[in-house]
């Protein structure tokens, strides 16, 4: 007697899919997507944004990773440095360094008043009037400090910037 299993039987699936399925892209599409899709993000922390924003939008309520952002402890693993706080004139070499760092492509958000324009201490003499002195800013977060969900929209804005340099390949 001959038991009928179910692996030892070929089944042609082409067979169920009327008409069939091609998909025609570029092997560069295909990096950039893939790159869209799982953003490794530095978070360059200065003051009172970095605890209000950066870690309410990596903690489970606002949840970053579910969008394929993985944060990455050094810059050379990063593709996207988030800029937080007050930069001051003396930390700036040290963005700027840590900016140098980090592999190409490379994007920059900015989030806060302090990152965007040095905020209530643009008056100083030891505030740089914003990150984009230093380094080029893709994105900028305005509010003091603005919400998680501003970031998250922030890295949606920069996910359409980062479509629209491939279509313009």
């Amino acid at each position: 007697m001959e038991i009928d299993r179910p692996f030892d039987k070929v089944v042609d699936y082409t067979e169920r899919i009327p008409g069939g399925s091609i998909v025609m892209t570029t092997v560069d599409k295909v990096f950039e997507w893939g790159r869209e899709s799982s953003l490794w993000y530095f978070h360059f922390g200065l003051a009172c944004c970095a605890i209000e924003v950066l870690m309410a939008a990596g903690a489970a309520r606002y949840d970053l990773d579910r969008f394929g952002m993985f944060f990455r402890a050094t810059p050379r693993q990063s593709d996207l440095m988030i800029v937080a706080g007050t930069v001051t004139k003396k930390m700036a070499p040290r963005v700027q360094r840590l900016y140098e760092q980090m592999a190409e492509p490379r994007y920059v958000i900015s989030t806060g008043s302090c990152a965007n324009a040095g905020g209530p201490f643009a008056d100083s003499y030891a505030v740089v009037k914003g990150v984009d002195k230093i380094i080029p800013v893709d994105v900028y977060v305005p509010g003091c400090p603005p919400r998680p969900e501003a970031l998250m929209y922030a890295v949606a804005q920069l996910k359409e910037k980062m479509r629209a340099e491939v279509t313009a390949k």
